[in-house]
């Protein structure tokens, strides 16, 4: 199926259901998601809206599901009577966990961990919430600038549930009183102290959540600083998950490509990289 194509078509079909809906087809790599199987759920309402209205006849349930019986194998062509079938928007494979939605489909040549790349942090979050990513975690290691992911984008509440849990979660950021970040605020042509005030907050808000856990659970909580020149945002998730950004020049972090690195245990790839990139930076670290 060409994108351009299927945007037309869904272009189309939204004016039909909301002229507010216009402008909001999926991007091509959402587009690669839903028929590759690279969902665990459907996708948001006004998207299947719209989805049922190019396909007459059909559910979005149906549009992400299993190929009806009635429907040959292969083409999918239909019986005799039946309306023809839709391009078939496969279902996601059996979750294996958390992060499965955006696993590596079927064989093909090493990647070195490299699971999925995505143009920009919004475009990641927007795949894989954050909810998603840390709701079922037993172990989380965050290394950035601000950790927005964590501190901005996850509620306080979900965060202090899951370290009362038994989840271990650590936190280092760029230190808001150093010279490093003083450095990325000139890059970024911030004249404010914008990036150090915005980290300043977060640990703040990480801080008040420490503060209100039971006296058990603070040492599952850590806050570090560190102050060096800022290359990866790196998300550690139970030893098996990595989410890595490289800091680009004169661009924010959020307009950053996003990589999703998956470990696999019988090769020696990206995961370990950056797990060492990790260590090392935590072994230098000021304790907050």
């Amino acid at each position: 199926m060409r994108y351009g194509m299927f945007r037309a078509a869904y272009e189309n079909a939204a004016k039909k259901v909301d002229r507010d809906l216009v402008g909001t087809a999926p991007s091509r790599a959402q587009l690669h998601r839903w028929i590759s199987g690279g969902l665990k759920r459907l996708p948001y309402t006004d998207h299947c809206r719209v989805l049922e209205t190019m396909f007459p006849g059909w559910t979005a349930d149906q549009l992400f599901g299993p190929c009806p019986d009635d429907l040959l194998p292969g083409e999918c062509a239909p019986r005799a009577g039946r309306a023809p079938a839709p391009p078939r928007i496969r279902p996601a494979r059996a979750a294996d966990g958390p992060l499965s939605l955006l696993a590596r489909d079927g064989p093909g040549p090493p990647l070195a961990d490299v699971a999925a790349v995505f143009t920009t942090r919004a475009e990641f979050t927007y795949a894989m919430p954050p909810q998603v990513m840390f709701d079922d975690a037993e172990d989380i290691r965050a290394a950035g600038l601000s950790l927005n992911l964590l501190c901005q984008q996850y509620p306080d509440q979900r965060l202090r549930h899951l370290v009362e849990s038994g989840t271990r979660l650590e936190c280092l950021f760029l230190d808001p009183d150093g010279d490093a970040i003083k450095a990325r605020e000139c890059e970024e042509g911030y004249t404010d102290h914008y990036l150090s005030t915005l980290t300043k907050l977060n640990i703040e808000v990480l801080a008040r959540v420490r503060d209100r856990l039971p006296a058990e659970a603070r040492d599952r909580l850590s806050l570090a600083v560190y102050d060096e020149t800022i290359r990866f945002g790196i998300v550690l998730i139970d030893g098996t998950t990595c989410v890595m950004q490289p800091y680009l020049p004169q661009a924010r972090g959020v307009d950053s490509p996003t990589f999703l690195l998956r470990r696999d245990p019988g090769r020696a790839g990206l995961y370990n990289t950056f797990e060492q990139i990790y260590r090392e930076l935590s072994e230098r670290s000021r304790p907050v």
